[in-house]
């Protein structure tokens, strides 16, 4: 079916990891599964799914239940059990080139180090698929695994809802417009407000 889409959301299973800065990806997709009232009930392809039709689309709603440096083993054989076209499929990830609130729409590219992107190229075999880009900053010091593994810091929860809410509309503009008109407007968006000013 030529015009569905697969949405995937990256993240680690289990409590320990629910509320970490790397799990970003599934509290967008999560939120999105609600907008859309596409629930995430079933279990297959190593992880948990829902589908249907939203704003005339057909919809594939993924977070795969791998730890994330596998999660090419739940989105690749998503993808050919639903016959997704590789330009299809958008995943939602952290990002720590990207400062804390700022989101990014790309299509394409390498996996800059990020281990779920890595092995979502390395099981697809290639990088042709769509990325909303969750900025989610990097530490001032420290190990780069820990900070992603930690739950998102008190200076940064209150802004948790904005950022998973301007997320899923980048979606909804990536999914009506097509991802690459969309790109213009979503990496338009400013991110969070100056300090000192108001939101």
């Amino acid at each position: 079916m030529g015009d569905r889409w697969l949405i995937v959301g990256l993240g680690n299973p289990g409590p320990r990891y629910a509320g970490n800065r790397h799990n970003i990806g599934w509290h967008v997709v999560d939120q999105l599964a609600s907008r859309t009232g596409i629930g995430l009930s079933r279990a297959k392809f190593k992880g948990r799914y829902g589908t249907g039709d939203f704003d005339g689309r057909s919809l594939v709603l993924l977070e795969p239940d791998t730890f994330m440096n596998l999660s090419g083993q739940s989105v690749s054989p998503a993808r050919a059990f639903f016959d997704v076209e590789l330009g299809r499929i958008l995943v939602v990830h952290d990002e720590l080139d990207l400062p804390f609130g700022t989101i990014r729409l790309k299509v394409g590219g390498g996996h800059a180090g990020h281990n779920g992107l890595r092995s979502m190229m390395a099981e697809l075999g290639s990088g042709d698929f769509v990325r909303l880009r969750v900025g989610i900053g990097r530490p001032q010091k420290g190990d780069v695994a820990g900070f992603v593994l930690q739950d998102f810091g008190p200076d940064e929860r209150p802004w948790h809802g904005d950022l998973v809410d301007r997320s899923v509309a980048a979606i909804l503009k990536a999914l009506q417009d097509g991802p690459a008109k969309a790109m213009n407007a979503v990496n338009a968006d400013p991110g969070l407000p100056k300090p000192g000013t108001s939101a």
